[in-house]
């Protein structure tokens, strides 16, 4: 299936196709378009849009693209990927950066990708590593007894 964001992708259009291809869909193609042309270029593929204005899956209710993906395709029950929507919640959305400390770390990587990496495509293959790692990290944080948060 195609999916179809906005191009210059930062944090939540990076996490998004992380998850798609990690949980949803394994064979995902990721497209990136102008914002203006998201919801169009995904009914002309016969794909979905996301994080984009009028998308299929976007901000709702205060969360994030990630963590309505996440509702939607009933996901929530993975503490580890319930751990990590926090995460790019509070880098995704201004005014929660401070409800998780590695918000404000992972925004600076988000923001910043687009100035190191001329891409989409590019960017968004090297930024996966960043939220594998995070969700290895997330993994070992919900199986210790202490939590070490």
């Amino acid at each position: 299936m195609k999916w179809v964001t906005r191009q210059r992708p930062k944090t939540d259009r990076i996490a998004c196709p992380w998850l798609i291809r990690r949980f949803i869909d394994p064979e995902a193609e990721i497209l990136y378009a102008p914002p203006e042309q998201v919801v169009d270029l995904a009914r002309q593929v016969g794909g979905y849009s996301f994080d984009a204005a009028g998308a299929d899956y976007t901000h709702e209710g205060g969360r994030c693209s990630f963590e309505t993906l996440i509702d939607r395709y009933e996901l929530g029950g993975d503490p580890a990927l319930a751990e990590l929507a926090r995460i790019v919640h509070a880098a995704d959305i201004p005014a929660d950066v401070d409800v998780h400390p590695f918000g404000a770390a992972l925004r600076a990587i988000g923001e910043a990708g687009v100035d190191v990496e001329p891409d989409d495509g590019t960017l968004l293959e090297r930024g996966a590593f960043v939220y594998d790692a995070l969700y290895a990290w997330c993994r070992r944080q919900v199986a210790s007894p202490e939590g070490q948060r």
